[in-house]
């Protein structure tokens, strides 16, 4: 199994300086990851999610991380592929420089996202947004292989144009798509795509959103790009010696991570200013329950949080379940930078060895 890190660049209550410190966090963390042995940073791109993610140029960041780093790999996790959001040719020339000048790290993750904030702010047509995707899809990897690319579909009359630079990576960086919907990974695999979900679910839930995916991707035949039998999942992490302290600060960040999400996801609406969540730690009696029920049958498989005991019983879980990544989710609101340089290392010292190949 891979282990990888994700950056949604949450911060609670922000203000200019401590959303400029963040960044500066989140780089000195994936610098620390590198060294550590973690397979891949994931950036998302989000445009206007006040506190939930402030990720919204995310090839910058990875064009620091690359920079400072020398074996981790770079996951654009996800770029939004609908035209009111990027040009197909765009995202060809950026991830194409970022793929050269990190001498071919780049993951590409594609996605549309679920959200009314971006999809409202970029004047996106919702009918047709998962066409324009499915188009840009199919585009980008072609001005990849041709010398001179040329295309007529729906959306995109372009002549004749020679799309520069081209990936290192032959023929291309592998290719994902985000899940957001329960059923959405075998939608995914029947394009021939690499997975991103979020971590939801029972054991055997999952379990079997894995053998559909897998039954899926085995019959898939794209054209313009390579097959990417790759199916990753996100649970909120945090894993420190003393279990006490990994589950106060970690359960408040997951809660902050989860209905943060909520609320621009699911709520049918645009929020603006300090979202309506709580930050506070959890009850005495909230967290000895929420600590009783990690790992037994039947819980929800969304988070890694404790000791190292713990979070090795978790992985497992994920491991039996098929899944090839994790990508772990520490970086979320209301987890101070040091618990999460320190979760960093406790995770690559005390976990991955038993699991990383």
């Amino acid at each position: 199994m891979k282990f990888s890190i994700f950056y949604e660049m949450q911060i609670s209550e922000p203000a200019r300086s401590s959303e400029a410190k963040l960044f500066h966090d989140c780089l000195e963390q994936a610098v620390y990851a590198d060294a550590l042995g973690y397979h891949c940073v994931w950036a998302v791109e989000h445009h206007a999610l006040f506190e939930y993610s402030h990720s919204s140029a995310p090839e910058i960041f990875l064009s620091f991380v690359a920079a400072r780093t020398k074996k981790i790999r770079l996951g654009h996790g996800v770029t939004l592929l609908p035209h009111r959001y990027n040009h197909p040719i765009r995202i060809a020339e950026r991830i194409a420089t970022l793929d050269i000048l990190s001498n071919g790290r780049v993951n590409w993750g594609t996605g549309k996202s679920a959200s009314l904030v971006e999809q409202q702010a970029f004047e996106c047509d919702l009918s047709t947004l998962h066409d324009e995707w499915r188009e840009a899809l199919e585009m980008i990897p072609l001005m990849w292989a041709q010398e001179v690319f040329s295309y007529e579909g729906r959306f995109f009359k372009i002549p004749p144009t020679q799309v520069i630079p081209k990936p290192v990576q032959s023929p291309h960086p592998p290719i994902f798509a985000a899940c957001s919907r329960p059923e959405s990974a075998a939608a995914v695999g029947k394009l021939g795509l690499g997975a991103l979900n979020f971590a939801f679910g029972s054991d055997d839930y999952l379990t079997d959103k894995v053998k559909q995916y897998r039954q899926a991707i085995a019959g898939a035949k794209p054209v313009n790009y390579q097959i990417n039998n790759h199916i990753a999942c996100t649970p909120a992490t945090l894993v420190l010696d003393e279990d006490l302290k990994a589950c106060r600060y970690g359960m408040r960040g997951a809660r902050f991570f989860l209905e943060s999400l909520s609320r621009y996801y699911f709520s049918g609406a645009r929020p603006v200013g300090k979202l309506n969540v709580p930050r506070d730690f959890l009850s005495d009696d909230d967290l000895q329950q929420a600590r009783a029920q990690r790992n037994t049958p039947g819980s929800e498989m969304a988070i890694i949080i404790g000791d190292p005991v713990c979070a090795r019983e978790s992985v497992q879980r994920f491991a039996d379940a098929g899944v090839d990544e994790l990508i772990l989710v520490m970086q979320m609101g209301t987890v101070p930078h040091e618990l999460i340089m320190e979760s960093l290392r406790t995770f690559a010292e005390n976990v991955m060895p038993h699991y990383k190949t």
